[in-house]
């Protein structure tokens, strides 16, 4: 990676008038850019700077990394022209023009094939740690964004208590939108410790959590910043490995993404496929994406974060509905790198096929926003805007599932074309060939993430991949639909349905690298694992230092 000192800021990639501030702009950012008093209650005036800020601060100070102003009129113009060309394709007037597209595609997947193959050949790296005594990590802030999750705090607040932390060194806020009555008084009828606070979210839009996480980051001291969601059960020393992490490397790393998977993956078989998928994710590309030194398109939860480096970055952008991927590739465009740590963390599947369907949509809506997002012209160097990666990585993620229906729709009618003895030309075989590396591909991939996240695997599960992937065909339409009349709605995943709530022991940790010390064989916590199957129970869990200024990477702050 280049020297950090070489960085480009982004306020000389700024549209013009967005660099400086008078008058009014300048005091009222000065007050926002100062911390809220610690246990007294915050001033209206600067509730509402605040609330602004992290609505529209990454939009004000740098539009062109954020998704609130849309395509640029040079994408739309892309746009429409490559729609043109699909229309007269599909209408039979520019025979070429199919041909093209074929071969287009074909090229995308064979570069995925390869990729997926190079994932299974080289081993995940997980970022090196320096192991340090209690006295010497640094304080660390947790953030934890709740809407309508009442009845899983209590769980929620187990896992938390559950973190191998120095509790002097450690704060949680918990981020509840203010008009979210039923969760505010849970969370005070729990009688949490001083390391707890509760952040009232103030009305106004975007409702999305990435505005959330923003005005919580304003009651934050931590030299560390930590992102969990409301059904998160992290493995208890997630959070001491990622400060040592951190203590080894230097300020270029900002960004420490921790592997996910469910703790109710054995519940059905939608939850089993989709364990596959995470287990491909981030045990095996994940990995590959660090080696290569490519940007990495994070999870919306267990994200540590270097505090100086997430506020010099412009924090989350609240427009855009995979915040967690859109910083992931604004880090790198700026300069920073993302690594990986080795514990889990174990969130809840969908257990039925509409909230998947939901939940996907919103995903995949995000990866279109953020493909928008960074394929404009920055003004950063080329090395930094990583097309190839955002191709591979989004882009393909996006093509594919759009694909997959069709795909599967004309290998069965090509499969009952040779059973009704019309034969197959070699066209039809070489296609068929073609199809069934991918998919093989992708289920060795999803096998050897699964042995690495130290999981089981059923074979009928891996033979069965084709049968899930057409769900996402679905969810991808109507993510281009939403993406056109609803772009910044936050499809809200339902939480607690699953009956897999009982605590359980982690079977046996991931294996690890050269680069990080061995953990233990076996570890149990309180909030649930990655082992043996939990026991279904009667009881549903309703709802789910900085651097000197000369080596400093670029801010988008002003």
């Amino acid at each position: 990676m280049e020297n950090i000192k070489n960085a480009t800021c982004v306020d000389d990639v700024m549209d013009q008038g967005q660099a400086s501030r008078t008058g009014a702009d300048t005091d009222a950012m000065a007050a926002i850019e100062d911390g809220p008093p610690r246990d007294t209650p915050t001033p209206e005036i600067l509730t509402r700077l605040w609330a602004s800020d992290a609505a529209e601060g990454l939009a004000r100070r740098a539009p062109r990394f954020s998704a609130r102003t849309g395509l640029s009129p040079y994408q739309r113009w892309t746009l429409m022209i490559a729609v043109g060309f699909l229309v007269l394709g599909a209408a039979g007037w520019m025979n070429w023009e199919v041909s093209l597209l074929t071969g287009l595609v074909g090229l995308l997947f064979g570069c995925l094939i390869s990729l997926r193959l190079l994932a299974c050949l080289l081993p995940p790296v997980w970022a090196r740690h320096r192991p340090l005594p209690a006295c010497a990590l640094p304080r660390a802030s947790l953030i934890i964004a709740l809407y309508r999750e009442s009845a899983v705090l209590p769980v929620l607040v187990s896992a938390l208590e559950a973190i191998d932390y120095p509790a002097d060194r450690l704060e949680i806020r918990l981020a509840l939108e203010a008009d979210d009555s039923e969760t505010i008084a849970a969370a005070r009828a729990l009688d949490l410790d001083q390391k707890y606070r509760i952040v009232l979210i103030p009305e106004g839009g975007p409702r999305t959590k990435p505005r959330a996480l923003n005005y919580a980051l304003r009651f934050c001291s931590g030299e560390i910043v930590t992102i969990h969601d409301a059904e998160d059960r992290p493995h208890p020393r997630q959070l001491r490995t990622a400060a040592e992490s951190f203590a080894a490397a230097g300020p270029e790393l900002a960004c420490l993404q921790a592997p996910l998977n469910w703790f109710n993956r054995a519940e059905c078989w939608l939850t089993r496929q989709f364990a596959l998928e995470y287990a491909a994710h981030f045990h095996t590309l994940l990995p590959l994406y660090a080696r290569l030194r490519w940007p990495l398109p994070l999870g919306g939860t267990s994200n540590h974060f270097r505090t100086a480096a997430l506020r010099r970055a412009g924090g989350w952008d609240a427009w855009n509905v995979t915040e967690d991927a859109d910083l992931g590739f604004r880090l790198h465009a700026l300069g920073y790198r993302c690594d990986i740590i080795a514990p889990l963390t174990l969130e809840e599947a969908p257990t039925r096929v509409w909230p998947w369907v939901c939940q996907r949509t919103r995903w995949l809506k995000g990866y279109a926003q953020t493909l928008a997002v960074h394929s404009r012209p920055s003004g950063l160097p080329e090395q930094r805007q990583s097309h190839f990666a955002l191709t591979l990585t989004l882009g393909a993620a996006l093509i594919s599932a759009l694909a997959h229906a069709p795909l599967a729709a004309a290998c069965l009618l090509a499969l009952i074309g040779v059973l009704a003895d019309k034969g197959a030309d070699s066209a039809t075989w070489l296609h068929g060939g073609f199809l069934a590396l991918g998919y093989g591909t992708s289920a060795a991939t999803a096998a050897l993430g699964m042995r690495r996240a130290g999981l089981g695997v059923r074979l009928s599960d891996l033979l069965l991949m084709p049968l899930y992937w057409p769900l996402q065909s679905w969810a991808a339409v109507r993510a281009l639909y939403q993406l056109a009349t609803r772009p910044y709605f936050w499809d809200k995943t339902e939480h607690g349905l699953s009956t897999f709530t009982d605590p359980a022991c982690i079977s046996r940790s991931p294996p690890h690298s050269s680069s990080s010390e061995p953990a233990p064989e076996s570890s149990c916590w309180h909030a649930g694992g990655p082992g043996s199957p939990s026991v279904p129970n009667g009881d549903h869990a309703s709802s789910p230092g900085p651097s000197s200024p000369s080596s400093r990477p670029p801010s988008v702050s002003s």
